[in-house]
């Protein structure tokens, strides 16, 4: 399924993985290991924030995804359901069919 990745980094442990050279590490990790179709960088509500859309093939990805970021910068991590124009045309069909009973 794909899935939202959305990161969000308190200042201060941000702060300390810039100065210590982890943040871009555990990024450039990340996205090697992810692979995410798209990664976005923001700050958002003042946290250093980053939005990956990836596909999670199992529930059971979850850990594999996220820990790693609660371990390196003490995150905020969502993982949230997504679909694209594409999945968003076959859904809607379905959804009629049902509204019309």
């Amino acid at each position: 399924m794909r899935m939202m990745l959305r990161v969000s980094i308190p200042a201060e442990e941000g702060n300390k993985a810039i100065k210590d050279g982890s943040m871009g590490k555990v990024i450039e990790q990340t996205l090697s290991d992810l692979k995410p179709e798209a990664a976005y960088f923001t700050a958002d509500g003042g946290w250093r924030t980053a939005y990956l859309f990836l596909e999670v093939k199992d529930s059971s990805d979850m850990p594999y995804v996220a820990e790693r970021f609660f371990f390196a910068f003490n995150a905020t991590v969502e993982l949230i359901p997504v679909m694209n124009v594409d999945e968003l045309q076959k859904g809607l069909p379905r959804a009629m069919a049902a509204l019309a009973g």
